[in-house]
């Protein structure tokens, strides 16, 4: 920790804008996360509105999630400039929102290549024209220079990258918040990087893959490391108990709530009543409590 710390307090100061919408954290030796706002995306934030991950290696740097925008991009990378100058030579797309490949054409020609797992380069291609019409609502003058690129590595289930001596294991296994979602094991450091498998500080959303099961099951999956630090999908750097209350726990919840309220013969217009108080905690509650409900008993109504 005190390698990777020397180094932060070392470098420059982000610039003005990645500093006001960015949140750089040490998390460990050559780690850090960088946590976007936890609001909607915005001209502000330029699609940033979630959290990515930056190894630094004596042969380059790793980003985990390009940022959301070609100009979300430019803003992550002031952020990435103000911890190292090595130059980023892999990006890897942990999922399928906007945020987790937008940014991919800028990198591009920063001359870092992508990897993606094949199903969320599948939903890259199905959800493209979607995003870029969202964002144009969202970002305004912001979404300029952003077109779809996809990665230049994909795999089914695992892929390794080896780094400066270091190795990250890229792991896709099922559907979580999209259908690509995949986590990246870094053993040497104790590091789990889980894109949208996990969310803390503020409430997951159930979609767009709408497949609750698997996101549980996967999340079992990425814990059986039992990392040490863990790099979310959204919120800061945190630690397994922390990323199981707030994401599988709740993910139980609502399926052991709908599952009682589909037996005793309850409709999706009761769903919203169901007791999720006990994450009344986390930000984007009001917004999202009622409709994560209804989606989730869309989804078991006919399993």
């Amino acid at each position: 920790m005190i390698r990777g710390l020397f180094a932060f307090a070392a470098l420059a100061a982000p610039t003005v804008a990645a500093a006001d919408v960015l949140d750089i954290q040490p998390v460990t030796d050559d780690v850090w996360a960088i946590v976007g706002p936890t609001e909607q995306r915005s001209p502000e934030n330029l699609a940033n509105n979630a959290t990515f991950g930056l190894v630094v290696t004596a042969e380059g740097a790793v980003l985990m999630d390009p940022g959301g925008s070609y100009t979300g991009a430019e803003m992550l990378h002031d952020a990435v400039r103000s911890i190292t100058d090595q130059p980023v030579e892999y990006v890897i797309n942990t999922g399928g929102q906007d945020h987790r490949w937008l940014g991919n054409g800028y990198w591009q020609a920063q001359g870092a290549t992508v990897i993606a797992s094949d199903a969320a380069v599948e939903d890259h291609h199905a959800r493209a024209e979607e995003h870029m019409i969202a964002l144009s609502r969202f970002l305004d003058d912001g979404l300029a220079g952003t077109e779809p690129a996809y990665a230049d590595v994909t795999f089914e289930a695992d892929y390794t990258l080896d780094i400066g001596g270091l190795t990250f294991d890229i792991m896709h296994r099922g559907a979580a918040h999209t259908p690509g979602d995949s986590f990246v094991w870094l053993e040497e450091r104790d590091v789990m990087f889980t894109g949208d498998i996990v969310y803390v500080d503020r409430i997951l959303g159930n979609g767009p893959a709408r497949d609750t099961d698997s996101w549980i099951a996967v999340f079992k999956a990425m814990a059986a490391f039992d990392p040490a630090h863990i790099v979310p999908g959204h919120g800061g750097a945190t630690d397994l108990a922390t990323a199981t209350r707030d994401t599988h726990d709740y993910l139980v919840n609502l399926r052991t709530q709908i599952g009682a309220l589909i037996d005793s013969g309850g409709d999706i217009m009761d769903a919203p009543q169901i007791d999720q108080s006990a994450w009344s905690y986390l930000k984007q509650f009001d917004a999202l409590a009622g409709r994560n409900a209804q989606a989730t008993y869309e989804e078991m109504e006919w399993e």
